[in-house]
C-alpha cells in the first residue's frame, strides 16, 4: 500500500554547493502545502531524494494535487516503503504494488535499480534481472521491453527499500523564495495572472498592486482580481495585494493631458506607484503581463515609454507570447475563466479612441508638467490610502 511519496527534483540538482539552500526551501514549500491536506507526514531529504511519508490516514489524491502546485518539483511517485530488504520480500511488495496500480491488463516493463546501499546482497544490475523474472513468473500479462516499455519499474535500495511504477509531472521551475521578491501589477484580464504565475516558477515570491477607480469601476471588478489572486497563491502562496485607488488620478490626467496619450501617461504613474510600494515592500522588481503589440500601449515605444519612469528591473515574462499561448496557460492555471468575467478594470475605462501608438518621451514629459500642481499629493495620498489584503489559498 502506498504510504509515501518520493519527490524528484530536476534543475535543483545542478545547484553544486549551494544546492541544500534549493533543496531546503523546496522542503518547506512542500511542507506548507501539505498542511492543508488531511493525516500527518514527514519530509525527508536523503541523496538527492525527498521523501514525504504518511503516519496518519490520508487522502492520496488530494496529497498528489497538492504536490502538483508545487514549484521546484519535477516528478511526484507514489511509493511503497519495504522495511524489510529482503529480496525475495521486495519482490513480493514489488508485484503487489503493480497488481494494485496497473490491473489485468497487458503491458511492458523495464526495472531500473538504485542500490545506495552497497553492502546490499545484489547490485543494480542483478537486482533489475532477478526482479524482472519475479514480476514476469508472478504476473503473466507483462512482457519485457527495455527499449519502449509501457511501464517503468523502479527499485530503489536505501536504509529501507523503495518500489514504484508511476510517475505524475510535477511543475517544475524553482521553489518559491529562492529568487526573492517581486510586485506584480495585476489586473482583471488574462495576460498579468500568467505572468505571476511565470515569475513565481522562477522561484521569484509574489506581491501584487491593483489600480481600482471607482465608481467607473465596481466592486465586482476589485472581487475579480482578489478572485485571481487567490488562484494564483495556490501556486506562489500568500500574496499581499495592494489595491490603490486611482480615480482622481486618472481623472486629473484626463482634464489636463492630451486624449491620445492618456494611456500611456496613466500607465507611467501606475509604474510610478507600483514602483514606490515595492521599494516600501523590498521588492527588486515588477512583473507586467505585457505582450509586444498586443495592444496600443504594448507597441515597443510604448514600454520603452512606460519603462522610463522607472529604476527597478520590469520583467514581462509573457513579451513574445500571442494571446492564445497566455490563454492556453491561464486554462492550465484556472484562471482564464475568472479573468473573462465581464468586470472592467480601470485601464479600460478610460482607453482613448485613437492612441498613440509610438510615444515620444519627451513629449510625454512635456505633457506631464501640466500635472506638477498637485499630481505629487495625489500619488502620495493614493499610496498611503491605499487597501491592503492578504489573499491565501482557500
Amino acid at each position: 500500500m502506498v504510504r509515501a511519496f518520493l519527490i524528484k527534483y530536476a534543475e535543483i540538482g545542478i545547484k553544486g554547493k549551494n544546492r541544500y539552500v534549493f533543496e531546503n526551501a523546496l522542503v518547506r514549500r512542500v511542507s506548507e502545502r501539505l498542511e492543508r491536506c488531511e493525516g500527518e507526514f514527514i519530509i525527508e531529504k536523503e541523496q538527492g531524494r525527498i521523501y514525504v511519508e504518511a503516519k496518519s490516514a490520508f487522502d492520496q489524491e488530494e496529497v498528489i494535487t497538492a504536490l502538483t502546485h508545487v514549484f521546484g518539483i519535477a516528478h511526484i511517485c507514489p511509493v511503497v516503503l519495504v522495511e524489510d530488504k529482503n529480496f525475495d520480500n521486495v519482490c513480493k511488495e514489488l508485484v503487489n504494488h503493480m497488481k494494485e496500480e496497473l490491473g489485468e491488463k497487458p503491458f511492458t516493463f523495464k526495472v531500473f535499480a538504485k542500490r545506495s546501499d552497497k553492502k546490499y546482497e545484489r547490485k543494480s544490475p542483478e537486482i533489475c534481472i532477478d526482479a524482472g523474472a519475479y514480476i514476469i513468473d508472478h504476473m503473466p500479462q507483462a512482457t519485457v521491453d527495455v527499449h519502449d516499455p509501457d511501464v517503468k519499474v523502479y527499485v530503489e535500495i536505501r536504509q529501507r527499500a523503495y518500489v514504484y511504477v508511476t510517475s505524475i509531472k510535477g511543475l517544475g521551475g524553482m521553489p518559491v523564495g529562492t529568487a526573492d521578491r517581486s510586485m506584480l501589477l495585476l489586473s482583471g484580464g488574462i495576460d498579468s495572472p500568467v505572468a505571476g504565475y511565470m515569475m513565481a516558477k522562477r522561484g521569484v515570491r509574489i506581491e501584487a498592486v491593483y489600480f481600482h477607480a471607482p465608481p467607473y469601476t465596481s466592486e465586482r471588478a476589485k472581487q475579480k482580481v482578489v478572485d485571481l489572486a487567490r488562484i494564483i497563491s495556490e501556486y506562489t502562496g500568500p500574496i499581499q495585494l495592494h489595491i490603490v485607488n486611482f480615480t482622481d488620478i486618472q481623472l486629473y490626467i484626463y482634464d489636463q493631458c492630451p486624449h491620445d496619450e492618456l494611456t500611456i501617461i496613466m500607465r507611467r504613474y501606475m509604474m510610478r506607484i507600483a514602483q514606490t510600494i515595492a521599494e516600501e515592500r523590498h521588492c527588486l522588481s515588477l512583473i507586467t503581463g505585457e505582450s509586444v503589440g498586443q495592444v496600443a500601449s504594448q507597441t515597443m515605444q510604448s514600454l520603452a515609454a512606460t519603462d522610463a519612469v522607472c529604476h527597478m528591473p520590469v520583467f514581462r515574462p509573457v513579451i513574445a507570447f500571442d494571446k492564445n499561448e497566455i490563454i492556453d496557460i491561464a486554462e492550465k492555471i484556472n484562471t482564464f475563466e475568472t479573468s473573462i468575467q465581464p468586470f472592467e478594470d480601470c485601464c479600460t475605462i478610460f482607453v482613448a479612441k485613437h492612441p498613440v501608438t509610438k510615444p515620444n518621451i519627451e513629449k510625454m514629459e512635456n505633457s506631464e508638467k501640466k500635472l506638477a500642481e498637485k499630481i505629487d499629493d495625489m500619488v502620495k495620498k493614493a499610496i498611503e490610502e491605499r487597501e491592503i489584503l492578504d489573499v491565501r489559498p482557500q
